[in-house]
């Protein structure tokens, strides 16, 4: 029998298409130029079933939505303690480029920030790696956590390097205050390497089932990450992952999720699915405007498609 999920996600996105609200990021001038017409959205089950509609095989860098899979890789490779020590995991109420930490001497409120997910980046892999091992290690993460090899848009990350200014303020902030032990300067460089790696709908669906699925990646089966790193990336995601916006999502859609500048939003539905969609077009919050009712409505609704 065909399975009725497809349809049920072309009428998601109708219903989503109405909503030409908002723009692509302006402080970022390459992905200001994104096609604000794009738009798809992808089911992953825990089985491996992938299932699709829309522009979910046109790329777009992952920039923000590395942060839960980063902040996991980190967990993994030093453990709670020493992660936990750096970055805190309380929700800010704060636009993501905040220069927002703890009593403003002590570590980052949580790693779903800029602050904290650049300080994340610092820890992942163990301590003594370089730079550029540092940078590999966060890559091949994130490649295991989608499937298959990435790749970095150049471009991007040069536009963004350009423009770093306040990213690269808030890591001398923190070498400041001895939350990076690293040069600042590499850091970001680092953090705006992996935030610059091409990714599609189709595999954040993948990479968002991956904790949905207890940790294992469900099309190859690889367990990618233990169960308690899941719970509490999980965790960070429903309370922090939509920046100033993260109540309204809690209340309304109830599952964790996380956003990026480019336009792509996960969320991941334990034990079930992982959700991705993707549309440039984004609100003050920085979230994308027509993804905020499409996804919510595909994830409090996907239990009935028999996921």
């Amino acid at each position: 029998m065909r399975p009725i999920i497809p349809d049920y996600l072309i009428e998601v996105l109708e219903d989503m298409e109405s909503d030409t609200s908002g723009a692509p990021t302006g402080y970022i001038p390459e992905l200001a130029a994104a096609d604000p017409e794009r738009l798809g959205v992808a089911f992953a089950t825990v089985e491996g079933e992938v299932y699709g509609a829309g522009d979910i095989d046109t790329e777009f860098t992952i920039q923000s939505i590395s942060k839960p899979f980063v902040y996991a890789m980190a967990l993994s490779d030093r453990g709670f303690d020493s992660v936990l020590a750096r970055v805190g995991v309380e929700p800010s109420g704060e636009a993501s480029n905040q220069i927002s930490l703890e009593r403003d001497t002590g570590p980052p409120l949580n790693p779903m920030i800029n602050a904290g997910a650049i300080t994340v980046h610092s820890l992942a892999g163990t301590a003594d790696l370089e730079p550029s091992a540092r940078v590999a290690r966060v890559i091949g993460g994130l490649s295991t956590f989608a499937s298959r090899p990435p790749t970095t848009d150049e471009t991007v990350r040069a536009s963004e390097m350009a423009h770093a200014h306040r990213d690269l303020a808030m890591a001398h902030m923190l070498r400041s205050h001895g939350i990076l032990t690293e040069d600042a300067h590499a850091v970001v460089d680092g953090y705006t390497r992996h935030c610059s790696v091409l990714v599609t709908t189709r595999d954040l669906a993948i990479m968002a089932a991956t904790p949905a699925n207890r940790g294992t990646n469900p099309l190859p089966g690889e367990q990618v990450v233990p169960e308690p790193v899941v719970r509490q990336a999980l965790s960070v995601m429903f309370n922090c992952g939509m920046y100033d916006a993260a109540c309204d999502w809690a209340t309304q859609v109830g599952i964790p999720v996380k956003s990026g500048v480019a336009g792509g939003l996960i969320g991941a539905l334990p034990g079930q699915i992982g959700i991705a969609a993707f549309s440039p077009r984004l609100d003050a919050h920085g979230n994308s405007v027509e993804l905020q009712g499409g996804i919510g409505f595909a994830g409090a609704e996907s239990v009935q498609c028999n996921t």
